[in-house]
């Protein structure tokens, strides 16, 4: 692989993280975009990134800055992975939510475009998106020809910048969408739903609490493995063209399931009496059912999924247990 450069948005995060691993492990110089020392979403410490990343300190919001430092950099791969990520977030701020996870985007690409169109070298530009942009679709499962039709504000945004792709690819820069299902691992913020059920199993088998509120058990999710998610990114990115990749296991399973595997791991066979129903925790308007096809990632990516749903949801328990225990030494 010839010598490469990639600017990475969203570093500290479950998936930056994973990328920039993955990245330094093909030898790539890594430009890692993080904001202060991270908020609830971040996984990371900027501090816990692989020796020889390069950080840099900014707000994807602030148009002026992005250009600059893409402009500086040079770089010959950009990776967005930032943005606000929480679909519950986004109702309690929606103007912010369109601003990160969608504005932002339209900084970035024209970045890359100009960057490309004055030096001559192409830049390969990756969205990390999302099948909440498809909402409340009439077609399960979802592949790339879906229509867009998202339910919430943070869908509305994804979707923006997914169509913004889409215009910078027709006007030449090598742009992917990849339109990332639900990708869990144990480096999930605790403000999501799925590591709050796993740390909730975890600290009920250790009889430190013994109810576990949740809003809808109902909904159906497609849940990956998010290393084998960012592979697909860096995969898209090396193709020959940029194109749309739905990004999924091809399998759903409910909340329910989640949380029966998650007690499952933990060792808990009657899980039924630890969980309530609470409505505060019920999204506003939530997809019933979102599961993707991925023929077109296997097939011209060669990407595959490697980690089942039981072995995931177990993962991330086992890794909650550990941390339990470990503080109790």
């Amino acid at each position: 692989m010839s010598a490469v450069r990639a600017l990475v948005t969203g570093a500290t995060g479950q998936d930056g993280g994973y990328l920039v691993e993955q990245l330094v492990g093909q030898g790539v110089e890594v430009h890692a975009l993080v904001r202060g020392a991270g908020g609830a979403s971040s996984a990371l410490r900027s501090t816990e990134l692989p020796a020889g990343v390069h950080v840099h300190r900014g707000d994807l919001t602030d148009g002026l800055s992005m250009d600059r430092l893409v402009q500086e950099l040079e770089p010959t791969e950009v990776y967005n992975l930032g943005g606000l990520s929480s679909v519950a977030l986004s109702w309690e701020q929606p103007a912010l939510t369109a601003q990160v996870s969608g504005v932002a985007v339209g900084h970035l690409l024209k970045a890359s475009y100009d960057l490309q169109e004055r030096t001559g070298v192409p830049v390969r530009f990756v969205q990390a998106s999302s099948a909440e942009i498809f909402g409340r679709s009439e077609r399960v499962p979802q592949d790339e020809t879906t229509p867009v039709r998202p339910l919430s504000p943070y869908g509305a945004a994804k979707a923006y910048a997914h169509h913004l792709v889409g215009v910078y690819r027709a006007r030449g820069l090598h742009a992917s969408s990849c339109i990332l299902y639900n990708h869990e691992s144990p480096r999930r913020p605790q403000t999501f739903v799925t590591r709050k059920i796993t740390v909730g199993a975890a600290r009920i088998a250790r009889g430190l609490q013994d109810q576990l509120a949740m809003g809808n058990l109902d909904a159906r999710r497609d849940w990956g493995w998010a290393p084998d998610y960012v592979a697909a990114m860096t995969a898209a990115a090396r193709d020959e063209a940029g194109r749309d990749y739905v990004v999924a296991t091809g399998v759903s399973h409910s909340v329910r399931d989640f949380v029966a595997a998650a007690f499952a791991a933990a060792g808990i066979t009657e899980w039924e009496r630890h969980v309530t129903l609470d409505p505060r925790f019920a999204r506003p308007s939530d997809a019933p059912e979102l599961v993707g096809d991925s023929s077109r990632a296997r097939q011209l990516l060669g990407w595959s999924p490697t980690t089942t749903f039981p072995e995931v949801v177990t993962r991330m328990v086992e890794h909650d247990l550990a941390l339990l225990d470990a503080q109790g030494d």
